[in-house]
């Protein structure tokens, strides 16, 4: 076997038993999650995808490694948004704290099945159409300077999510307490819970995040191994990190703006590519530095003026 098709051997077992391992010994059906668990399957599931990232640079090389922790550390970034998007949509639904674990695995395994057809289909245009690579730095210039600039008045808000119209028009479902329940029925008709919603609106949303990070992985590197694991790895721990970050979310006020000025960069170094080569490394330390510094400085001030007497 070829050093590739042995990482994603390796890669396919890990990631199998690391599932049965989560869902059988770190969860249990119906069981709120505490700070303390969501901190041990966290730093599980990312020190899995360290030791992945050593495995790599073993088997494959220092630049395919480099390239993994890099995207990884992208996709991981970019989670942290969809945290508090996922908050949100629990919240507008009012769903039970019991339920959550349950309902973020399905969205998230669904996302998965998603995310894998994208970077197929963009492994299959690059290979066809490489002048696509030029297009996706624009687009990533073009989300930078968006994200860099956005305001408060447009984050998300739940009912203007195209999945939610989509069910709300086509399919039935009802608004009662689904006490664990994903299918319900009432008069010989079948209706979807609001769990059953919420998962597929958690699974639109990843899709809709995956537009961002997919092309900036891209620029990172075009090798589908490092695009696949470095997505899947980054996903498969969003799970505990919501856990872990929910009640924080607010406190990385400028988190954004670091993503954003990240995803200039790579799009700026994919529009340069063909007159200058950028290595790898240096996209990891400003994908480091950027990060790093954003959260830091968002420790530090406040970006969001709060009502008189409340405390962040």
């Amino acid at each position: 076997m070829t050093p590739t098709q042995w990482t994603y051997l390796i890669f396919g077992i890990v990631v199998t038993v690391a599932l049965i391992f989560d869902l059988g010994l770190l969860s249990k059906k119906n069981e709120q999650m505490t700070i303390k668990k969501a901190l041990i399957q966290t730093c599980f599931w990312v020190g899995l995808s360290l030791l992945f990232f050593g495995f790599m640079w073993y088997e494959d090389g220092q630049e395919s490694a480099i390239a993994y922790l890099s995207a990884y550390l992208m996709e991981w970034s970019l989670s942290i948004d969809n945290i508090f998007v996922f908050i949100l949509i629990f919240g507008y639904f009012k769903i039970k704290e019991e339920s959550y674990a349950r309902v973020l695995l399905i969205g998230i395994l669904m996302a998965i099945v998603f995310r894998a057809i994208f970077i197929s289909l963009g492994v299959v245009l690059i290979h066809k159409f490489e002048w696509i690579l030029y297009i996706f730095g624009l687009f990533l210039v073009y989300t930078g300077v968006k994200m860099f600039n956005a305001k408060e008045e447009d984050e998300f808000n739940p009912q203007d999510n195209l999945a939610l119209k989509f069910i709300s028009k086509y399919m039935r479902w009802t608004t009662e307490d689904p006490q664990g329940k994903f299918l319900i029925k009432r008069s010989g008709k079948t209706y979807l819970t609001t769990l059953s919603v919420v998962v597929v609106m958690l699974a639109f949303t990843d899709i809709v995040f995956a537009l961002d990070s997919i092309p900036a992985v891209f620029a990172i590197s075009q090798d589908p191994m490092v695009v696949f694991t470095s997505n899947i790895f980054a996903v498969l721990g969003l799970r505990s990190l919501f856990f872990l970050l929910r009640g924080a979310v607010d406190k990385f006020d400028y988190l954004p703006q670091g993503i954003a000025i990240v995803l200039v960069f790579i799009g700026l170094k994919m529009l340069a590519e063909y007159f200058i080569h950028i290595p790898v490394y240096v996209s990891l330390i400003v994908i480091v530095v950027c990060l790093g510094g954003s959260i830091l400085y968002s420790l530090y001030h406040d970006k969001k003026e709060l009502p008189k007497g409340q405390v962040k």
